[in-house]
């Protein structure tokens, strides 16, 4: 034990300026370190012969790689007393989610020469030459199917359903 005092003490500042070079704030340099040190002494019996220096310094990245890996996973961790209104409010997932839900509900409720073209230019971002291409039909009825489908899914968000709908004619 008194051999691994002697070893490891002198290091002590050398890992805290590595420690602070990396995560940039001092209490979390320390932690670090002090993590770094517990697990030196757990696993003294572990190292191989060689440089201590270097073994303590692999073993602090390691954890510091490990640290940063989990704050990316989960976010940076924030005492609540120090938390604003903004930091603790989020918007709900599950709305984004049950919006997206229904637009693909109500996508597939168009009838399918309508659905393929806005799909084509809406989404692919093609243009209406190069869907007509692809569906093998005038660039006319391309632009026809499309104005129908945006009606169509519009009036659908609105909640008025397409049966529902009077159309209005024209008089002479």
């Amino acid at each position: 034990m008194k051999d691994m005092l002697v070893q490891v003490e002198p290091l002590i500042p050398a890992l805290r300026r590595y420690a602070r070079a990396l995560v940039r704030d001092r209490a979390a340099a320390d932690d670090l370190v002090q993590d770094c040190l517990e697990r030196a002494v757990g696993r003294w019996h572990q190292r191989r012969d060689g440089s201590v220096r270097a073994w303590l310094f692999t073993i602090l990245h390691n954890l510091a790689v490990t640290q940063f890996r989990q704050t990316t996973a989960r976010g940076r961790h924030m005492p609540i007393d120090d938390a604003g209104e903004r930091e603790l409010v989020s918007a709900a997932a599950q709305e984004h989610r049950l919006i997206y839900q229904d637009v693909l509900n109500k996508l597939a409720r168009l009838p399918q020469e309508q659905r393929a073209v806005l799909l084509l230019v809406a989404v692919e971002d093609l243009s209406y030459a190069a869907a007509a291409d692809v569906l093998n039909v005038p660039v006319g009825t391309v632009m026809s199917r499309l104005s129908r489908a945006r009606e169509r899914l519009l009036q659908e968000m609105d909640g008025v359903a397409p049966g529902n709908v009077v159309a209005l004619r024209s008089m002479k």
